[in-house]
Formats: C-alpha cells, sequence, structure tokens
C-alpha cells in the first residue's frame, strides 16, 4: 500500500509540473526591421528587452529596401516593426495596406504632424536637413571662399566632385532634401535646382548616413545630411561646421507596426516604449535627435526646431509623388 501511494504522490506531482509548464506563457521574440542606425538600434531593443523581458531580433537596412519589404510581405510578414524612416515613406507603406492601425495613448499630447489620421504611423523624432563642411578640405581646397549658407551656394561650379549627398532611391534623407526643393521653389525651378546640383555631386551613397561620415573623415568638403547626424560627427572630434539653410524642411522618423503582425501585443508594447521618455532622451543621447515627447529633453549640443528655418513641408504631397518624383529623378538626373 505504502508503495502504491508513493508512486500515486510522484505521478500527482508530475503530472501538476506539467500543467504548470503548459499554462506558463512562452515568450514571444519581436522582429523588427530597422532604418535608423544599428548602434541605436542596439541600445534601444536592449533597453526594451531589460524593461519588458521580450527579446528583439532585428535587421537593419536602408530605407527603400525595408519599405518595399513590408509592402511585399505583407500578407505574411516577417517583422512586426518598422522603425524609422520619413514619414512619406510611412505613409507610403499605409497606402499599400501593408500597417497596421496603433494609435498609443502617448501620442495623445504629440503634435499632429507627428502622427497619422489613419493611426498607421507615429513620429518618434524630429529631424532636419543641413549642410556640413570639412573646414580643414574646404579651407584647403577653396582659400578665401565664403561657406555656403544657402541651398543656392551648393550650385557654385568651384564645388564640383566635392559635394556628398545620398540616392533618393535608396534613402529617405535625399529624398526629403529633393521635395524640400521642390516643394519651396516650384516643380520647374526645383528640377532646375537638382539638375545643376547633381554636376556637383561627386558621390550618391545609399545609405544616409554615409555623407555624414565622408565630410567628417575629409573626403569630400560639402554634404548634405541630417543635421543631427553631423552634430554627431561634429562632437565626436571631426572637424565639420554645420549650416542649417533658410527654408529647409522638417519630418520625423516613424515607427508603425506591420499589416498581420504575427507578434501584435509585443510590437504594441514596442511602439509605446518608443514613444516614452526614456527611449526618447536615449536616441538623443546617442544621436543627437530632437524628441517628439514633450516631457523629454534633447541632448545638449543638438539645434534647436526653433532655431531652423522650415518651409510648411506637405508630408502627403510628398508621399503621393514619391514614385513620379524619382522615377524623374533616375531618368534625367542619374
Amino acid at each position: 500500500m505504502k508503495k502504491v501511494l508513493s508512486m500515486l504522490t510522484v505521478l500527482l506531482l508530475a503530472g501538476n509540473v506539467l500543467l504548470l509548464a503548459g499554462c506558463e506563457k512562452k515568450v514571444q521574440t519581436l522582429y523588427v526591421y530597422s532604418i535608423i542606425h544599428d548602434e541605436e538600434t542596439k541600445a534601444l531593443t536592449d533597453l526594451f528587452t531589460q524593461q519588458t523581458g521580450i527579446p528583439v531580433s532585428y535587421v537593419r537596412a536602408t530605407t527603400g529596401e525595408l519599405v518595399n519589404r513590408v509592402i511585399s510581405e505583407k500578407n505574411d510578414p516577417q517583422a512586426d516593426i518598422l522603425l524609422g524612416g520619413a514619414s512619406s515613406y510611412h505613409m507610403q507603406a499605409s497606402a499599400a495596406g501593408a500597417l497596421e492601425r496603433y494609435e498609443s495613448p502617448l501620442a495623445k499630447r504629440f503634435p499632429a504632424y507627428a502622427k497619422s489620421s489613419d493611426g498607421t504611423w507615429t513620429g518618434f523624432c524630429v529631424l532636419t536637413l543641413g549642410i556640413g563642411i570639412n573646414k580643414t578640405r574646404f579651407a584647403s581646397k577653396f582659400p578665401g571662399v565664403p561657406y555656403p549658407s544657402t541651398w543656392e551656394d551648393l550650385l557654385n561650379p568651384a564645388f564640383k566632385g566635392e559635394v556628398v549627398m545620398t540616392d533618393p532611391v535608396a534613402s529617405s534623407t535625399a529624398y526629403l532634401f529633393l521635395q524640400d526643393q521642390l516643394q519651396r521653389l516650384g516643380p520647374e525651378a526645383g528640377w532646375e535646382y537638382l539638375i545643376k546640383l547633381s554636376q556637383n555631386v561627386g558621390q550618391f551613397p545609399d545609405s544616409g548616413s554615409a555623407p555624414p561620415k565622408l565630410v567628417g573623415t575629409g573626403e569630400y568638403a560639402l554634404g548634405i545630411a541630417y543635421l543631427h547626424a553631423l552634430t554627431k560627427y561634429n562632437a565626436q572630434g571631426f572637424d565639420i561646421q554645420l549650416v542649417a539653410p533658410p527654408q529647409s524642411v522638417g519630418d520625423v522618423d516613424a515607427i508603425a507596426i506591420t499589416k498581420n503582425a504575427k507578434h501584435l501585443a509585443e510590437a504594441k508594447k514596442f511602439v509605446d516604449f518608443m514613444l516614452g521618455k526614456e527611449a526618447q532622451e536615449l536616441m538623443s543621447a546617442i544621436d543627437f535627435t530632437i524628441p517628439v515627447n514633450p516631457e523629454a529633453t534633447p541632448v545638449a549640443g543638438s539645434i534647436p526646431i526653433a532655431d531652423i528655418d522650415l518651409i510648411d513641408y506637405d508630408t502627403e504631397k510628398a508621399s503621393r509623388e514619391r514614385k513620379a518624383v524619382l522615377e524623374r529623378w533616375s531618368k534625367e538626373v542619374r
């Protein structure tokens, strides 16, 4: 009898262990397509995992590549989150039915330009364009020539081959620049400007992070890039002069959940995390970006939005025209 009772006890305990194991919720990995730099992506996802216990796996690539992936994979998404990229690209993905609707409670106090009307994307940091100048190379190449202070100054024939900007087909940074010129000057004068400028460009790399690096290391005298990226290299000791030309453009880096995301609950938690004060201050500390969350404080050394002359940028127009503008760019400019 004692042996029978002992066996029954062992079986009962084993059954309870199996039952508890069956009830234990499996931790799901969140999959992210990231357009922001690898350093920032790792720091942010590590903090998210630390705070929530949710592991993250991410792929880092250019804006064009990842937005196209999200659209092509909308019926069977391979990522739950699209992290980064200007709002016009998120509008493009939303128009293609590739984004899930989610309006985070944290976004209620965000400015209107930082969130979509249909709830498919939300901005987490403000981006503005500017000019970076390698002071040493510029002085060597153009002694006595004043630094360019406007977009028109970049058309100086003396600068031929000394300007670097990214390829707008691959990079949201350069497409934002195209739209800046087209919207501030009008289509005809805008295209005339872009064609003239292209004659001074020595390289069109695919990544928006390339021009600050190439200017910082002295491979080019002039670069068109986001001001926060140029500020970051300047803070690291590179010999860069920052210029915020008048009639520039501002936009937001946005985050969205992919349509039919396989880990929707985890994705919503990540969106809430990215819109929070701690994540946005971490992003600013690494990348000198300006937070969208009004409670978050930007890092010292970043250029405040209030100090920059911005045009009234039409993001919906930029999104609508993207295909036609890039086709014309590929045909007439590159």
